[in-house]
């Protein structure tokens, strides 16, 4: 048997154990393949945009992993026979185009379905790439074109006004005559996807400002660049969103709402030709070292001279700025200003300029997600790895990523997100998304919830992982332990006298 069947043989085994294995099977009824874990959000947006119930979509899951490589093997076995593959409407079985009727019983003994079409997968690339080598000559209503597997044809997509003048640059190449190609009516001409970034220019109206950090559906910026209702203008004059929360004077804060053409990025412009991840927002000391982004002056950096300064502007006085010797200039407005990776606030305002120097007002952040109920845009820290339960095999987990103060921590199926990558600092802390692993109002009881919390110092912030595999905080001299020994996840954490029992041994992944 040569090896590409014997691979074949293989699969075919396994898909045949997933179509034939029931959900809702007993006890007493083996299953033929196990479901893999899938990570959560995985399951939780399929239940939402296709309607699937959890153990339906990864169920779905497992299926198509099996076809994916069947897919594979089968191309190989026909070769120039094979005419595409592709899932049912339910996602329950693989379908095999061929052109070949004779190879109809080997897909069904692979577990696929066979299907007769009259061109092979090679014959309508061949069909594309004389498009992709004529693409000048297509107008811009003639929006895409691919190979559609399902229905044996190329598709081109074109404006459902101006569908002529997609037939006319077919014409034009001579490969419509054959059915080969379908043109079916398109709405909406694509647009390229933008990164939202922090330092980067904008315009709200006619001014010119600076992005402050992405958060949800948008950025944070200086509320003196405009007010709610404002349009505004990325730095590539690309239309961008809506100012939607706006306060000055008192504060200087705003937030625009952006379009669906901009991706929300944890990243500031560094003027380097990179960018700084943003890893949380995490309060930096008076004395501290400071970096700024706008584009005007680019980056800049300082330190924080102080805090809650009261501001006395010509439009009014703003309170509860914080004050740098770090530069800037106009056009700087509603810029990011970093210590590390940890978000601090947006440019305010200030005096002077990075010529002769100066001093520099910004709008601390905290306070401007509070008032809009906003999320930073954050990415897990560099070195971040996972902390893994040696009795389940389960992973610690900020649930949902929700990164807000006091929100307990859990067990889950490791799934490698932002929310399980934990990184043990110098300083003693443990972190993940921005945040401290905490225990609960500094407890040094028994059963104290573990839960995160904003970095400040504190005791009961710190975390030792020992050779034993202990994760003990030293100011209780207890260690953080499964609570009630429970193997699902969702389990809570808390703290208990350290026992050796195995709900309470940890490694790093």
């Amino acid at each position: 048997m040569n090896r590409s069947l014997s691979r074949l043989t293989t699969l075919t085994a396994l898909f045949a154990g997933l179509t034939t294995f029931s959900v809702t099977a007993t006890a007493a009824e083996p299953e033929a393949v196990p479901l893999p874990d899938a990570a959560p959000e995985v399951l939780s947006a399929m239940q939402r945009d296709l309607r699937l119930p959890p153990e339906q979509a990864q169920r779905r899951l497992a299926t198509e992993a099996v076809a994916a490589r069947l897919e594979h093997s089968l191309r190989e076995e026909l070769g120039d026979t094979f005419g595409g593959a592709w899932m049912n409407e339910d996602g329950s079985k693989l379908i095999v185009g061929i052109t070949d009727a004779s190879r109809a019983d080997a897909i069904r003994r692979a577990g696929a379905e066979p299907r007769l079409v009259a061109r092979s997968e090679k014959q309508l690339e061949k069909v594309k790439a004389q498009l992709d080598r004529n693409a000048l000559r297509a107008g811009r209503s003639v929006h895409s074109w691919y190979v559609d597997v399902t229905t044996n044809t190329v598709v081109v997509t074109a404006q459902d006004s101006a569908l002529w003048s997609a037939r006319s640059f077919l014409a034009g190449l001579g490969v419509a005559a054959d059915g080969a190609i379908r043109v079916v009516p398109s709405k909406e001409e694509p647009r390229t996807m933008y990164d939202l970034r922090g330092g980067d220019a904008y315009y709200p109206g006619n001014a010119r400002c600076s992005i402050g950090f992405s958060v949800n559906g948008g950025f944070v910026t200086a509320g003196h660049c405009g007010g709610v209702g404002t349009t505004t203008s990325g730095s590539n004059w690309a239309a961008q969103g809506t100012v939607r929360g706006s306060s000055f004077p008192g504060n200087d804060y705003g937030w625009v709402q952006v379009n669906g053409s901009w991706l929300s990025q944890p990243w500031v412009n560094n003027y380097a030709g990179g960018v700084a991840h943003v890893a949380g927002s995490n309060e930096a000391a008076v004395g501290a070292s400071i970096c700024r982004s706008g584009s005007t002056t680019g980056w800049r950096c300082g330190t924080i001279q102080a805090k809650n300064v009261t501001v006395n502007y010509a439009q009014g006085a703003v309170y509860g700025m914080t004050q740098s010797n770090a530069c800037c200039e106009g056009g700087d407005s509603g810029g990011s200003w970093l210590s590390g990776d940890q978000a601090q606030g947006v440019t305010s305002g200030g005096s002077g300029n990075c010529t002769t120097g100066g001093t520099t007002f910004f709008q601390p952040l905290r306070p401007i997600l509070s008032a809009y109920g906003l999320t930073l845009t954050t990415t897990a820290p560099a070195g971040g790895r996972a902390i893994v339960s040696r009795w389940n095999g389960k992973c610690i987990d900020i649930p949902n990523s929700n990164n807000a103060d006091g929100t307990p921590l859990q067990m889950w199926d490791c799934n490698g997100t932002g929310a399980q990558s934990w990184t043990f600092y110098s300083d003693g802390t443990v972190r993940a998304l921005g945040k401290c692993m905490d225990v609960a109002w500094g407890s040094t009881a028994n059963g104290a919830t573990i839960q995160l919390v904003a970095c400040n110092g504190n005791p009961a912030q710190k975390f030792v992982l020992s050779a034993a595999g202990d994760l003990v905080n030293p100011q209780a001299n207890k260690c953080v332990d499964i609570k009630d020994w429970n193997g699902a996840s969702g389990a809570r954490l808390q703290t208990w006298e350290c026992g050796g029992t195995a709900n309470q041994k940890w490694f790093l992944r």
